[in-house]
């Protein structure tokens, strides 16, 4: 690597680059842990977090939120809620509806960590019927948050006296109990702050209403599990709920630059090398659309170290960049780049190579990226 772009007063270099595969995934464990005393301050009680484990799917990562007193955790699939459970978390919520196969692994998880309280999201009447038939046939008593759609449209029932039914049937099913309402607001996205909250609480109001509904036909503790990451600071000023950060983690050039008022440290980056120099301006990358997410619109990574480029070209195994610095690199020297979007980029990777004090030190497996670890 040019000399000019290796000081060791950058926070994303390493000593021991040549040591390293590319294109590749670098975490920094300093960086994460920081990230984490920030999510806890932010939500004033650790009771209050329950951080999402699909940015990172790694156990190491579940380890050090646990070692800061972190103990309830939200997942998107039966393998993150493996790993999750095998960390010894004490309270896990599966947070997407399990249908066909995924039940019975569902009860199967339930079965193997006695330990942790593994609950999931439900919706549909057919589903918590079959959630409650299961449940008697195990044994195995089922924590269910009712799964509410406040303006996504993605999953979740509309808050109306439909929603009460179901809300009533979770609660009158044998073996079921009612938990509490599961809220993702994952469509507000608006970088300025104020008009995020201006949204984030009409959207939330029509949650508040729906919980004094429920209050007054006898439900007085009603949980709410609520939020992602764009609306963590302003659901965490909420009094009785759960947020569910998961970007905060890594963090990602996408977040950061969309919404300035968050100030995480960027936990993890690419590395890249520089396999071809077709033209004199150009130089091409190894860092396809199989090492970096792809599904969003360029840059989908942004270069610390260089400053004016283009992304002309980009496809499964190349990323063809146009700069005025090319006659600045050779042949096989690295760039390190932050992707634009973290969760998906974890997810193509096997592993994570962790960075200490400069250094290489060893890899983390990215366990959960893996649709079945053994259930």
């Amino acid at each position: 690597m040019n000399k000019n772009h290796s000081s060791n007063n950058l926070w994303y270099t390493v000593s021991n680059v040549e040591e390293i595969n590319s294109p590749s995934l670098l975490v920094y464990p300093d960086r994460i842990e920081s990230n984490i005393l920030k999510m806890i301050a932010i939500a004033g009680n650790i009771d209050r977090l329950r951080p999402h484990v699909k940015t990172h799917k790694m156990r190491e990562v579940i380890s050090l939120q646990m070692k800061h007193g972190i103990i309830k955790f939200k997942t998107a699939t039966i393998s993150e809620t493996e790993m999750v459970a095998m960390c010894g978390a004490k309270d896990i919520l599966l947070a997407i509806q399990p249908v066909g196969p995924n039940i019975e692994r569902f009860f199967q998880l339930k079965k193997r960590f006695p330990g942790s309280k593994i609950s999931c999201i439900a919706e549909s009447e057919e589903i918590i019927i079959k959630l409650s038939e299961i449940s008697v046939l195990t044994g195995l008593e089922t924590n269910i948050w009712l799964d509410i759609n406040n303006g996504m449209n993605r999953t979740g029932i509309t808050p109306d006296d439909e929603a009460i039914r179901l809300y009533r049937m979770i609660n009158d099913l044998p073996m079921l109990k009612s938990e509490g309402l599961h809220v993702y607001d994952g469509h507000i996205h608006e970088k300025d702050l104020a008009e995020r909250k201006k949204i984030c609480d009409k959207s939330f109001a029509t949650v508040l209403r729906f919980v004094k509904e429920l209050k007054k036909i006898g439900f007085s503790q009603v949980k709410i599990v609520v939020g992602g990451t764009p609306s963590f600071p302003i659901h965490a000023k909420r009094i009785d709920v759960e947020s569910s950060p998961g970007t905060t983690l890594l963090w990602d050039y996408g977040y950061s630059s969309s919404f300035p008022d968050m100030q995480f440290l960027h936990a993890a980056v690419l590395i890249m090398r520089v396999i071809s120099k077709p033209a004199e301006d150009l130089l091409c990358l190894d860092l396809g659309h199989k090492a970096v997410a792809s599904e969003m619109p360029q840059p989908r990574v942004k270069i610390l170290n260089i400053k004016d480029y283009t992304i002309t070209n980009h496809s499964e195994e190349h990323m063809v960049i146009r700069t005025s610095e090319a006659r600045k690199f050779k042949t096989g020297d690295p760039l390190f780049g932050i992707p634009w979007h973290i969760c998906p980029t974890v997810d193509r990777h096997d592993y994570v190579t962790v960075v200490s004090n400069h250094k290489a030190t060893g890899r983390w497996n990215v366990e959960a990226r893996r649709r079945i670890i053994t259930i």
